[in-house]
């Protein structure tokens, strides 16, 4: 099992097989203390003290059975999305077992989670039949497996790219990029779990691609390279689609979408 994986884990308390009846539970004990009337002020201080405090546990076990229930989500879309196949209601609803009532914040999260790590649109295409497809975000067309059946789609990390290069104006120095690479933890030369030898991806392979062009900065010396957006970038987005993902990237707050995003490979890398 991942560190990561382990560190999800470690938010649920006790482990989330059980979260969700101990959320019951906790209501129930919450309803019990909350309903006898006190005839004295330090009992209802007492009694008051006693419910926030199981509101708050049950709160917390609830939240994390959710993360839990988000990864196995986000793992069999994952699994979809390699196999080029569509999906439906139906069988999302069927991931996540007894708490299906859990759906609509499941499956808006798992979304999320989709776009902007992997850069992967679960889109509804026939809202009769509940059918979804998915695609490459922001309409690119290449998604950075290079025909791996084994790899994760990369689009997430080139749209973050693009964006540090809008946010530099033309181009945007190679130090640059890395640094606001490494807040991701993506390094050069360090194997990322879901992007691979960054270097390698960013280089060469995105430069094959006609997604990024990659230059030497001219009359520097010693010698420094920049990044430029490729003419494959300009045909298949626009700045402000990539600048919009960017704001709904750094909206997310506390959402640990890469713990999430590890725990999902591993479930999804189990199941293969």
């Amino acid at each position: 099992m991942s560190e990561l994986r382990q560190a999800v884990e470690d938010l649920q308390d006790p482990r989330d097989a059980q979260g969700l009846v101990d959320v019951q539970q906790l209501e129930a004990e919450q309803e019990g203390a909350a309903s006898p009337r006190s005839s004295s002020s330090s009992s209802s201080s007492s009694s008051s003290s006693v419910s926030s405090s199981y509101s708050a546990g049950a709160e917390s076990l609830r939240q994390g059975a959710e993360l839990s229930m988000m990864a196995d989500l986000v793992s069999f879309l994952l699994l979809k999305y390699r196999r080029k196949q569509p999906t439906t209601r139906a069988e999302m609803l069927s991931i996540l077992r007894a708490y299906q009532h859990h759906f609509p914040v499941v499956f808006s999260q798992a979304s999320e989670c989709m776009q902007l790590v992997f850069g992967v649109d679960v889109k509804e295409v026939d809202p009769k039949e509940h059918l979804y497809i998915l695609v490459p975000t922001l309409g690119l067309t290449c998604d950075g497996m290079q025909g791996d059946e084994r790899s994760m789609p990369k689009n997430g990390l080139l749209v973050i790219l693009l964006g540090v290069i809008v946010l530099g104006g033309e181009g945007a120095p190679e130090e640059e990029v890395w640094g606001a690479l490494g807040v991701m933890g993506v390094y050069p030369g360090r194997e990322h779990f879901i992007y691979g030898e960054p270097r390698e991806l960013i280089t060469k392979a995105w430069v094959q691609e006609g997604y990024l062009e990659y230059r030497q900065v001219a009359d520097s010396d010693p010698a420094r390279h920049e990044f430029l957006w490729g003419p494959r970038a300009h045909a298949e987005t626009s700045k402000l689609q990539v600048l919009e993902h960017l704001f709904r990237l750094n909206s997310k707050g506390p959402i640990s979408f890469p713990s999430l995003s590890e725990e999902a490979v591993s479930n999804e890398e189990e199941g293969a």
